[in-house]
């Protein structure tokens, strides 16, 4: 209707000065703020690249410079290793010599005075019983005792004092000489650490005792087994032990060089294991590695034995007292075993080793697992006794024996399988080290190309092994630890 008036439509309220003006005040003030930080994420991003680039470059710098540090040091050991290398293969070589002549004095001069044959069975007693009266002697009355009683410490023993080593030589070539069945590891490994420890002390400071003993053991090692070889094995197991930082050869190159020095002298001077040579390459069938494993483990079986009662022996003969006694009767059991044994059965094993297979079509089965079992009795009585030497070559003999009479009963056994196995057997029960047990196999086949089937043999003669007895004696009196070098820390004089 025309008289009615129309709502008053409300104005809208003016805009306010920012709508007016639009947004974009806010969303400068947002960009900004924004892009201060982002500015400051990339000064810090910046800033920590330059912290990590500076961090790199000083650890590459403190590499290098670590490097250059172990370089030197190895440089510093080179010549005194090769010196102690050298010394150890003459060292080797003269107790080899003395002991040769008096071995021909006892065995060869003294029997043709009297009108005897050497290898009677009276001589052969008389001869070990007045050796163990000898080494009785020494070890109660020398200084130092006759050094380390072999039966308790590994092959690698604490330094002694200088004081005890004319004792330990002389109780060493007594035993070498007068048919003792050991060999001269532990000794004569002994005496070479004691004089490179003492050489080292007043001579090249800078050398530890630790490594000058790695390199003495090393040296010595390296000269009787005829390769660095043998020491660089062993002394891995005992390198690893330590759990120290740094690369394993950096702790390793000195005692290999020293190793390798005293393989060439001890080749020159002609005192070093010969390996024979092999026969021909020889491709192993399922039914030789059989055959192997049986004589492997034969000779494991008779190393177990040993190993378990060489402790019990030597307890025994501990009730006794005084040294000796207990070795003059230790020297006259060896006496009565030689003489049953023959005289083959006598002395460290390695020449007799050697007769043994060349003469090995003239023995039947029995009369070679007889030798085995007479080899392995002379060696525990003789470790029991007191009597100072090692335990790694009569090893040898009885694994070849036994892996002989294992290769007589099959025929089809190659001879340098079976006396690889045999002697892988042996070792690795007497010995507790499978480096040395395969370097040994291998050594005595002359043939490198049976590593891997020795690697199958020994399985099932680890599994045996580890699970019996050690050939070790734990004397609760002195509480060492007969596998710590360190366990009983010796004044060096």
């Amino acid at each position: 209707m025309s008289g009615e008036r129309e709502p008053e439509q409300q104005a809208e309220p003016a805009p306010s000065r920012t709508e007016a003006e639009g947004a974009t005040p806010v969303t400068a003030t947002g960009d900004l703020r924004r892009s201060e930080e982002a500015a400051t994420q990339a000064g810090t991003a910046q800033a920590g690249t330059a912290q990590a680039d500076t961090v790199q470059r000083e650890s590459v710098h403190d590499g290098e410079v670590r490097h250059r540090s172990v370089q030197r040091t190895l440089i510093s050991l080179t010549a005194p290793a090769l010196l102690i290398g050298v010394f150890t293969g003459v060292l080797l070589w003269g107790i080899d010599e003395v002991a040769h002549e008096l071995e021909i004095v006892l065995w060869d001069h003294l029997p043709s005075w009297v009108g005897v044959a050497p290898d009677s069975a009276w001589w052969i007693i008389g001869t070990l019983t007045a050796t163990g009266a000898a080494v009785g002697l020494i070890i109660r009355y020398a200084p130092g005792h006759g050094g380390h009683d072999p039966a308790k410490v590994e092959l690698v023993a604490p330094p002694l004092p200088l004081s005890a080593l004319p004792g330990v030589a002389l109780t060493l070539i007594l035993g070498l000489a007068g048919g003792v069945s050991l060999g001269p590891e532990s000794p004569i490994i002994a005496i070479a650490i004691a004089i490179a420890v003492w050489f080292t002390r007043r001579f090249a400071r800078h050398v530890t005792v630790e490594m000058a003993l790695m390199m003495a053991a090393a040296g010595m090692l390296g000269a009787m087994f005829g390769s660095p070889v043998a020491a660089a094995l062993l002394l891995t197991e005992m390198v690893a032990a330590a759990k120290r930082g740094g690369l394993l050869w950096d702790r390793l190159f000195a005692p290999v060089a020293a190793a390798a020095a005293a393989a060439l002298t001890a080749d020159w001077l002609g005192v070093a294991l010969v390996a024979p040579e092999s026969p021909g390459p020889v491709s192993p069938t399922l039914e030789i590695l059989l055959w192997g494993i049986v004589a492997a483990l034969g000779a494991a079986v008779l190393g177990i034995g040993a190993a378990w009662a060489m402790p019990r022996l030597w307890r025994l003969f501990r009730t006794m007292r005084t040294p000796v006694l207990y070795a003059t009767i230790g020297g006259l059991v060896l006496g009565i075993l030689g003489a049953v044994g023959g005289p083959i059965t006598l002395f460290k094993g390695a020449q007799q080793t050697a007769d043994l297979v060349s003469q090995a079509d003239t023995f039947s089965t029995a009369h070679l697992i007889w030798l085995a079992v007479i080899k392995t009795l002379a060696l525990t009585v003789a470790a029991a006794a007191g009597f100072r030497g090692g335990r790694i070559f009569p090893a040898v003999f009885i694994g070849a024996a036994a892996g002989l009479a294992v290769q007589s009963l099959a025929p089809e056994l190659p001879l340098q399988i079976a006396l690889a196995c045999g002697v892988l057997g042996a070792v690795l029960a007497i010995g507790r080290d499978g480096w040395l047990a395969l370097f040994l196999a291998v050594a005595v086949s002359g043939e490198i190309a049976l590593l891997a089937a020795l690697c199958i043999v020994m399985l099932p003669v680890w599994l045996l092994v580890t699970g019996g007895p050690e050939m070790l004696v734990h004397d609760k009196e002195d509480g060492a630890d007969p596998h710590n070098v360190t366990a009983k820390e010796e004044r060096i004089d």
